[in-house]
């Protein structure tokens, strides 16, 4: 913890009074300096690139009536990790009246996500769907879509407490991907055909094996490697097993939908139809700790620091 002087808005910018940091996996990793998908930041580095609160104040060029406001805020790579953040006017988001802001937030990052590797996966009524991390932040999401779309979902994940979650939001099954015969159970539940659409957001060895066990004719779609390796597969071996593989770079397009499929997320949120999984939160002074207990895998849904 530090003090650094108040953030002043600039051209086409806001200061957020910070009430709530989001954060992912990914920013762990960029911490660390072994992120593979973006540069390291130059120090020094405060961590937290989304952030919900209400607008503070403006900077020239800026409409005054978003003064007040509460809002989601893109601060770009750096920043979110305080209680005052810049954001530029053209990355907020208004959060709609109702919502919490742990909430909006969780549905803005992970719910956007989760809300177009569905799109792009096209689950269809009576498919078999395998999502990997299912207790995760997006993980749990996709179990709740894919179920709302008329999946039978399995959810694999590690651990007693994140199996019980995860057949709590709705999977048909869950899964243990510590246990050696993981897949084989996997077969077993899809009747010897395995799974029509697989989401691997974990990666090296789990997301190779999940690979192997995806049905002929599926779809196999890479969002995460919490494993520390992205899962890469081969366009023959694909081709030869009739998989059409969505791979990683899929995220890379994702970003001019952000705001629609954030919409659409909170308008599923407040039909009932998902609910975001807030399984802890740190105050602002226990950071480390957050990050922690989302790289040791302790962690339940989203993670968020309160400001």
């Amino acid at each position: 913890m530090g003090e650094a002087p108040a953030p002043v808005a600039g051209e086409d910018q806001v200061v957020v009074d910070v009430a709530v940091a989001g954060m992912t996996f990914v920013e762990t990793q960029i911490r660390r300096g072994v992120d593979k998908w973006h540069a390291q930041p130059s120090l020094p580095y405060v961590p937290g690139s989304l952030v919900a609160g209400r607008v503070a104040s403006v900077g020239a060029q800026v409409d005054p009536a978003w003064l007040g406001r509460r809002v989601v805020a893109s601060t770009g790579d750096t920043g979110g990790f305080a209680e005052r953040a810049v954001a530029d006017v053209e990355g907020l988001f208004p959060v709609p009246d109702g919502l919490d802001l742990p909430e909006a937030i969780a549905l803005h990052s992970d719910g956007s996500t989760a809300q177009g590797l569905v799109e792009n996966a096209g689950i269809k009524r009576g498919d078999w769907v395998l999502v990997e991390a299912a207790a995760g932040g997006v993980g749990s999401l996709l179990v709740q879509l894919a179920r709302a779309a008329g999946a039978r979902v399995i959810g694999a994940a590690r651990g007693t407490r994140k199996l019980e979650l995860v057949r709590e939001l709705g999977a048909e099954a869950a899964v243990d991907y510590s246990a050696p015969d993981w897949t084989d159970q996997v077969r077993e539940l899809t009747g010897g055909a395995g799974p029509d659409v697989v989401f691997d957001g974990v990666g090296g060895p789990i997301g190779r094996a999940a690979f192997q066990v995806t049905a002929r004719g599926g779809r196999f779609s890479v969002h995460g490697a919490s494993s520390g390796e992205v899962s890469v597969i081969d366009s023959d071996e694909a081709r030869a097993r009739g998989v059409d593989v969505l791979g990683v770079e899929q995220l890379f397009d994702f970003r001019p939908n952000v705001a629609r499929w954030a919409e659409q997320m909170m308008a599923q949120a407040a039909a009932g139809i998902v609910r975001p999984v807030i399984g802890q939160t740190f105050p602002l002074e226990q950071a480390a700790d957050a990050h922690a207990a989302i790289e040791n895998r302790t962690a339940l849904g989203k993670t968020l620091l309160l400001i």
